[in-house]
């Protein structure tokens, strides 16, 4: 079913969470395609319109190719909606949930290549935004998106973002935590007594990469509680154990020691920078597009904090 907001047509509902729907849709004016986030209550609370003037400001500050452009902030009623470009992409929730991720299909070397190349262009944004001063703290595959065609990558939703400074979260419910439950931080919970900064990201991006790789979370429970105590205190089965997309050759132990890394329980075990991540991922495509094997080397040592 067809609605309008604005000046805008929106014609394909493409995401959905608690609070926000996106839609794909045209401006009326002149058939242009453009993206459009809409807060779902007919009559949203202050904070909710506070936080949509907050993602609308970050995203249109950060002149960065790999975040989504912001177009326009609308009044719908009295609500409000954000227009974003629309480059053609698909989150990689989306990809996974339909196996149309060239790393999940194929042969084991267009397998390795493109996790590692598509690992390193989100790396590389991340660090971008990290170096803008943001936080981003909802790293996941459904805020990653790709184009199929171009190769494309950005980063979206910044609904939660916060300029970095020291933030120590207060403890809360785990219903009402910021982010998405499966991959947020053990400090991200409010249950560390832990300082909040960029690292948070790393340890969400982590357990993405170990989903892109393994076609399972690190912790698959549907009990709240019990996913708090996991992100807190349960190591993870390393990748290179699991047989990963039909192979347990996919999963290399360089690549394996990146994700746990990643993954580590205290923040200070992580990588400090993302350009230290990103330099580890290119020296195993390195050897991997020289010889279809990736030996194990020291990581972080190109690591250096911002």
């Amino acid at each position: 079913m067809e609605r309008e907001i604005a000046n805008y047509l929106l014609t394909e509902k493409i995401y959905e969470s608690i609070d926000s729907e996106v839609y794909r849709g045209t401006k009326k004016s002149d058939g242009q395609s453009f993206i459009v986030k809409v807060l779902k209550e007919e009559y949203p609370s202050p904070q909710e319109l506070t936080r949509y003037k907050q993602e609308y400001k970050i995203v249109s500050q950060l002149d960065i190719d790999g975040v989504i452009k912001a177009h326009a902030l609308e009044t719908n009623r009295k609500s409000l909606a954000i227009v974003l470009e629309d480059f053609g992409a698909v989150s990689l929730e989306k990809l996974m949930q339909d196996c149309l991720l060239p790393c999940q299909s194929g042969e084991l070397s267009t397998r390795i290549s493109e996790f590692l190349h598509l690992a390193i262009a989100v790396c590389k944004i991340l660090g971008q935004i990290h170096a803008a001063k943001i936080i981003h703290k909802d790293i996941n595959p459904s805020n990653i998106v790709l184009n199929l065609e171009t190769k494309e990558v950005k980063i979206i939703d910044f609904g939660i973002s916060t300029v970095l400074t020291v933030e120590n979260p207060s403890l809360k419910h785990p219903s009402v935590l910021e982010g998405t439950l499966a991959y947020i931080s053990p400090e991200q919970t409010g249950r560390m007594n832990r300082v909040l900064d960029y690292r948070t990201d790393f340890y969400s991006l982590g357990v993405t990469f170990y989903e892109l790789l393994t076609g399972k979370l690190p912790f698959e429970t549907s009990n709240v509680m019990e996913l708090v105590h996991c992100q807190i205190a349960k190591q993870p089965i390393p990748p290179q154990e699991l047989r990963a997309i039909g192979s347990s050759e996919y999963v290399s132990e360089s690549i394996s020691q990146i994700v746990m890394k990643l993954m580590a329980k205290k923040a200070e075990a992580r990588y400090r920078s993302a350009w230290g991540l990103k330099a580890d991922l290119e020296e195993c495509l390195r050897q991997w597009e020289n010889g279809n094997s990736i030996t194990q080397f020291t990581l972080g040592s190109q690591d250096i904090p911002l």
